[in-house]
């Protein structure tokens, strides 16, 4: 698992920095998180494939969360994309895009699939053999949702060893890493626990997008690998967090140590702060295992 921030600061772009947007790989799929201004011009230069990007996660309808949507899906028409591409977000999100579209004759020679969003409980959006995907409810200002993103790892892993003793053949090989027991020839049956090892570790990531301090979030995100949680400000403006509906570096660091995650990623640093070090050292005083989020940083889990 392999995540990439492509841009992780608040409010208005900059020529040094990016609003939201990150890349998250998972057992060789790619997910797009949120997508602000600048998206595709981050994911060209960080060489990030468009057309390993088919499903796309918004949080909200603010514009430094989804203005660079439009950009990317009228790209990939240019690029002639044959893949479908799935977009998950707020309701509203089909309405804003399509009548972009339309009013610029630039309809989609791909299938664009909506999945619009309004439940205000967590839901899985996606599942896969590989992969599911659950909303995280969040309390901002309009509706929004984190998205929680947890490996399945069904299959068990072979004990060649303990196989080729009973000189079992390789056709069984799959039903044996799905759990499955063996009847040898003479008769004799094999449990699945003698010829397989328990699975790889499900490694699990929580994006938390815009949201004020909130402990309901706490039962969803418990002991994730790593916790991505806004910090738009410090202590010191903290009025401002509770006006605009935020969360500080303290409040971010409080959920992760009350949550038992085991990383803690900040960002959606507000641009009035010159050093966003700032953020790492209130943390700390929290919770120690903090990551801070920066334009064009690789994370792997």
């Amino acid at each position: 698992m392999k995540l990439t921030i492509l841009g992780c600061y608040a409010a208005t772009p900059r020529t040094i920095t990016n609003p939201t947007s990150q890349v998250l790989e998972i057992k060789n799929q790619m997910f797009l998180i949120d997508c602000g201004e600048g998206t595709q011009v981050q994911l060209r230069k960080h060489k990030i494939k468009f057309s390993r990007i088919n499903r796309i996660f918004i949080s909200h309808l603010h514009g430094d969360h989804f203005y660079g949507l439009i950009g990317l899906i009228s790209t990939f028409s240019l690029l002639n994309r044959e893949n479908d591409l799935h977009v998950y977000g707020p309701k509203g999100i089909k309405e804003i895009i399509l009548l972009q579209l339309k009013l610029s004759n630039s309809y989609t020679g791909y299938n664009l699939y909506f999945h619009e969003l309004e439940s205000k409980e967590s839901i899985v959006v996606f599942e896969d053999d590989n992969v599911i995907v659950h909303t995280i409810p969040l309390q901002h200002r309009v509706y929004t949702n984190g998205y929680l993103f947890k490996e399945k790892n069904t299959q068990r892993k072979l004990n060649i060893e303990a196989i080729e003793d009973y000189n079992i053949d390789k056709c069984y090989y799959q039903k044996i890493k799905f759990g499955g027991d063996i009847t040898l020839d003479n008769g004799k049956n094999i449990s699945n626990l003698e010829l397989t090892f328990e699975p790889d570790y499900e490694k699990s990531y929580a994006f938390c997008s815009d949201t004020v301090y909130n402990e309901d979030i706490i039962p969803l995100i418990k002991s994730v690998d790593a916790l991505y949680h806004e910090s738009t400000f410090l202590e010191t403006e903290s009025h401002l967090a509770i006006k605009t509906m935020h969360s500080t570096a303290r409040e971010a660091a409080t959920i992760a140590l009350k949550a038992n995650v085991k990383k803690l990623i900040m960002g959606h640093y507000s641009t009035r702060y010159g050093n966003i070090e700032l953020f790492k050292e209130e943390a700390k005083t929290i919770f120690n295992n903090v990551i801070l989020a920066n334009d064009g940083k690789t994370i792997e889990l």
